[in-house]
Order: structure tokens, then C-alpha cells, then sequence
């Protein structure tokens, strides 16, 4: 290096500028930061301290807070460390964590804080060298403890010249603009070289004070500021007789009910229309958003009832917009309103209004009732599971099953998938084993032959139909979203129609076949013809028959069942 840049570089001031800049509340602050290298070394530190401790800390640009027992202050960022017999880590101060109820990313090491609308905001992050804190969370973690943040900074330069060579002078010098204080000097090791042959350095040091929000601002109950009228978004409700866009406020406060309230503006329960690609932004987060028959939740923080039983759309009551949803899930569904193409569906509006218990008719929702039934039988019937059920990580499959809003390719691809690791890669093969004979086994291959085999052995009716759909299914699957699409692809796809079809009236009757497919194994289930008990018993009976044939059996009234031979 030169001796100008040395020089620059020694005189800290585009340090000290970076220290004294102005802090954005969206801002990630380094509340400790521990970095250095063969020229310099820097090290920041954030306690908090007490309002009246204000003029003593900054009467001094020295760390005499870290190192005086007699002034109480609290550390925001602790370093735990367990005597070199476990690794040590750094570790945000429990109290703002729970201030802020924060939940922490175990494998980033960041802290997300989770608004009202079900939004995640990283808040804090941990590094191995650095701890950094939004700036906005810190102010209202003050402002609860009536406490100023103090920066504690150490910054030090080195270089290889000496004090004269950079023509620069021994000393000290302290300064204090406002709320931040510093001390900067200038040194020299001599001839001694210091270390690794290093001659002059700086030493900048020093405090700067962040002040808490107003109380007001701070997010504590009790104390937050009286809140201007909430946000409601306008939607269309109709069109009028020039074709123009009627729209209303969602704001169920200004509408019209049975009760009399608000006479001659719309009654809350006006349907509002949307198109039906607006759920599938909630489809693609199943961790965090459920969207059931007639309902849509997000977590425990809101959820709101909806008519999802048309092919095309989807429904809600305008004063429902208003109340359950937040003001920024009100602005999505806004941009997918449209205006209303006939009413609610039966099934909605007899729920609804006329209070009666309707089934939905939709093959998605039929689908995931008889899957539950399917599970109840299996446990009620046989004690094991026809279907494994899904791991953690496979239940979206489960979850977003539906019929798609579009005829997206990558939608229909990701559905068949999901429904083939549902209905095919789930059967039980090690159940399914124990009642294929032995000499069948070594033959077998796959979930689809052992089921083949299972009902074949035990002359179960209705089998080749079912066996002949999922093996279609499992090659629409390989040949289109496990592999590159071909000629395979397109054999199979011509066989469900996908050239004459939308792809979502194709997957319609592909639900409509895999419900066909659980009511099958519903009725396997409830019968028992594959449950190896009642198969053991109808052996030992088929014995007992064939004996009979062979010998005769006399009739007895004897207990036991036994038969006096003699008589036979």
C-alpha cells in the first residue's frame, strides 16, 4: 500500500462518517460486530442503558459501561461461552425476543417476526462475526423498557510505515456531536516493529446513543395510540344499466343487514366474484395458508368463508372481505374481482342462508372426505393402513390436491403427481406381502402388482378396472412430471383425452376415477376380503368344507362341535 492511502486509511474518516450516518428504521443495525484482519480491527457493542446514565456515558468516548460493576446496564446480544468443553454461540437477549415474539430460523439463524396478516419479516440475524437487528424493533423494545441504546465502538488501524514516513504525529483528541462521542489517536510500536512488523495505527473509539420510540409507537398494549379508521378496500358488486363497474367499501360498518341497519346501501351478505387463480397464491404456501371446502385460513391469525364450488370462480360476502381479511390480503383479492357472472353456488348459499348441512359436489372436497374415510375403515376394519399415511414433508400433496384454475402445463404435471404418490406410492406393500402366496413374491414388483396380486389371489371383484386406471396414472406421471416428455407422453396422453381436452376438465375426470378408486377400497376395507383374519378363517372353513365333502360330516348338538363317527 502507498503511504496516501495509509494515511486515508488511518485517519478513520470515512469510519467515523459510516458511524455517524442517519439510521433508517428498516435499517439492519450491527448491535455487535467482531472483525479484523492483518491491518485493522474493529469491534461494536450494544448495551442499554438507563435515560439518567445519558451525560455519563457520553462524557467518556472510553468502554467504561462493559467494565464498571456500578452502572447497571443490560446487554441486547450475549456471548455464551462453556469453559472450551461445548462451542459457544451468540445469543439475542431472551426478553426482546419475546417482546417481539420472535420466531428463530434454526437453520439460517435469523429471527422472523410475524405481522397480523400472517407477513414474515426477517428482524434479526446472527452471523459467526456479527449480530444485526432491525431498527424499528430495537426503538420499540426501548421505548417498553424506557432504555437508550448505546453503540460501543472500537476500531483500530495498523500500518507497515511509520508515523513519519506517513507524516503524521502522536496524540489524542476528543469530540461529541449530540447523542454519539468519540476519541481519536494516533501511535507508533518504534523500532520494537510491533507485530507481524507493523509501525503506526489509530485507535477510534467510542459511544453512540440510539433513543426509544414514543411509547405511543412502541407496540404495547395499553399504550398505543388511538388508531385512525381501518382501511377497507372498495370491490365491484355489479354493473349498472350503462355497463359501468358498480363498486362498494368492504367496510361491514356501512353496510345494510336484516336488522335494518344502513338502509339502501348493499346488505353484507352481497356476493363478491373473483377469479379463481386467486387462491392459488395460498395453494403454493399449504405451510402457512389452508384452503378447505368453503374456507380459507391463514395459521390462527384470520380465516374467512368462501365459495370454492364453482369450476371457474371463487366467492365471498362483501362484508366478509371487510372484517376478515387484512388490508393488504383485501388489495390481492381486489386485483382478481371481477364482475358478478350469476349468483353463489346451491351448495353455498343453502349453507349460508337456509342453515342446512350440504355435501359438496366439487371432486376435490369428495376426494379428501372418503381418503378420511378411507383411513377410519382401515383403522376400524383391519387395524393397518391401505394407504400409508403421507410423511410431514409429502402432506402438501394432500393439502393443494384440487382441480386447477388454469391449463397450466406445470399445474396439471404437479397434480398428477401428487395424486399418484397419494393414491399409488402410499399403498402398504409390507401388508400387501403378508397375503400374497410365497411363490408369487420374487415375481412382483412394484405397489401396483402387489395389490394386483392381493386381489387376484382372493378372487376380489371389480379389480381389473381399478389395477388397469392406476397403472394409467403412474405412467401419466412418469412420462410427464418425473421424465422428459415424448413419445410415451404422448400414447398416454391421448388415452385421458389431454388433446381434445383443457387440461383441467382432463383432471376433473381424473379425480372423478381416483374417487372411484378410494370408494373401492373403502368397500375392500369394510368387506374384509383382504383382511388376513377373516381370510385365515375363511381357509380353515374351505378345509373343513372339502373334508366334509370327502368323508361326510354327521350333525351333532355337542358344544364342542365335535361328531360321534360312528354315527357318521
Amino acid at each position: 500500500m502507498s503511504t496516501d492511502l495509509d494515511r486515508k486509511r488511518l485517519s478513520q474518516a470515512k469510519r467515523l462518517e459510516w458511524l455517524q450516518r442517519d439510521l433508517k428504521m428498516t435499517e439492519m443495525v450491527s448491535v455487535y460486530l467482531a472483525d479484523k484482519n492483518d491491518l485493522y480491527d474493529y469491534l461494536i457493542y450494544g448495551v442499554l442503558i438507563s435515560s439518567d446514565q445519558i451525560e455519563q456515558t457520553l462524557s467518556d468516548p472510553g468502554w467504561n459501561l462493559l467494565f464498571n460493576f456500578n452502572v447497571p446496564i443490560k446487554r441486547l446480544v450475549l456471548n455464551r461461552n462453556f469453559h472450551e468443553m461445548r462451542d459457544g454461540y451468540k445469543e439475542i437477549s431472551e426478553e426482546f425476543r419475546l417482546f417481539h415474539n420472535l420466531y428463530h430460523d434454526r437453520k439460517t439463524d435469523k429471527y422472523i417476526k410475524i405481522d397480523e396478516a400472517g407477513n414474515e419479516d426477517v428482524v434479526a440475524i446472527i452471523e459467526a462475526n456479527r449480530v444485526q437487528i432491525r431498527l424499528q424493533e430495537i426503538r420499540q423494545f426501548l421505548a417498553s423498557k424506557e432504555m437508550y441504546l448505546s453503540f460501543q465502538f472500537d476500531c483500530r488501524e495498523h500500518s507497515k510505515y511509520s508515523l513519519e514516513e506517513l507524516g503524521l504525529k502522536e496524540g489524542w483528541s476528543d469530540q461529541r456531536d449530540d447523542l454519539i462521542c468519540w476519541g481519536h489517536s494516533y501511535g507508533d510500536f518504534g523500532d520494537a516493529g510491533g507485530l507481524d512488523d507493523l509501525r503506526a495505527f489509530s485507535l477510534l473509539t467510542g459511544k453512540r446513543l440510539i433513543k426509544p420510540l414514543p411509547k405511543s409507537k412502541s407496540g404495547l398494549r395499553g399504550f398505543a395510540e388511538k388508531r385512525s379508521k381501518e382501511k377497507h378496500v372498495e370491490f365491484i358488486i355489479g354493473i349498472d344499466e350503462n355497463g359501468d363497474e358498480i363498486i362498494h367499501t368492504s367496510d361491514p360498518d356501512t353496510l345494510a343487514n336484516f336488522f335494518g341497519a344502513n338502509l339502501g346501501a348493499p346488505r353484507y351478505l352481497t356476493p363478491v366474484h373473483f377469479r379463481k387463480q386467486v387462491l392459488d397464491k395460498y395453494y403454493q404456501q399449504p405451510s402457512k395458508y389452508t384452503v378447505e371446502d368453503s374456507l380459507l385460513r391463514c395459521g390462527s391469525l384470520w380465516y374467512m368463508q368462501i365459495d370454492t364450488h364453482h369450476d371457474d370462480k371463487v366467492c365471498a360476502w362483501l362484508g366478509d372481505l371487510g372484517r376478515d381479511l387484512p388490508y393488504t390480503e383485501q388489495l390481492y383479492w381486489r386485483s382478481y374481482n371481477i364482475p358478478p357472472p350469476g349468483g353463489v353456488s346451491k351448495t353455498y348459499f343453502k349453507r349460508q342462508l337456509m342453515v342446512e348441512a350440504m355435501r359438496s359436489d366439487r371432486p376435490e372436497h369428495l376426494f379428501k372426505e372418503r381418503y378420511q374415510n378411507l383411513q377410519d375403515a382401515c383403522k376400524e376394519y383391519l387395524g393397518w393402513q391401505l394407504l400409508l399415511p403421507l410423511d410431514t414433508a409429502d402432506e402438501y400433496h394432500f393439502k393443494n390436491l384440487r382441480v386447477p384454475a388454469t391449463d397450466e402445463q406445470r399445474d396439471f404435471d404437479e397434480l398428477v403427481l401428487s395424486l399418484t404418490k397419494i393414491l399409488i406410492d402410499s399403498l402398504n406393500e409390507r401388508r400387501l406381502n403378508k397375503l400374497i402366496p410365497e411363490d408369487q413374491k420374487a415375481k412382483l414388483k412394484g405397489s401396483i402388482a402387489r395389490l394386483e396380486a392381493v386381489l387376484s389371489t382372493h378372487d376380489v371383484e371389480g379389480a381389473a378396472e381399478r389395477i388397469v386406471f392406476l397403472r394409467k396414472l403412474q405412467s401419466l406421471r412418469s412420462s410427464s412430471a418425473a421424465h422428459r416428455k415424448g413419445r410415451n407422453y404422448r400414447k398416454i396422453a391421448k388415452h385421458f383425452g389431454v388433446e381434445s381436452q383443457h387440461l383441467r376438465d382432463v383432471f376433473t375426470g381424473i379425480i372423478w376415477q381416483a374417487l372411484d378408486v378410494l370408494d373401492y377400497f373403502i368397500f375392500l376395507v369394510r368387506s374384509s376380503p383382504i383382511n388376513p383374519e377373516i381370510i385365515e378363517k375363511n381357509k380353515i372353513e374351505e378345509g373343513y368344507a372339502i373334508l366334509d365333502g370327502m368323508v361326510g360330516f354327521a350333525k351333532s348338538d355337542r358344544t364342542d362341535g365335535s361328531v360321534n363317527h360312528d354315527d357318521a
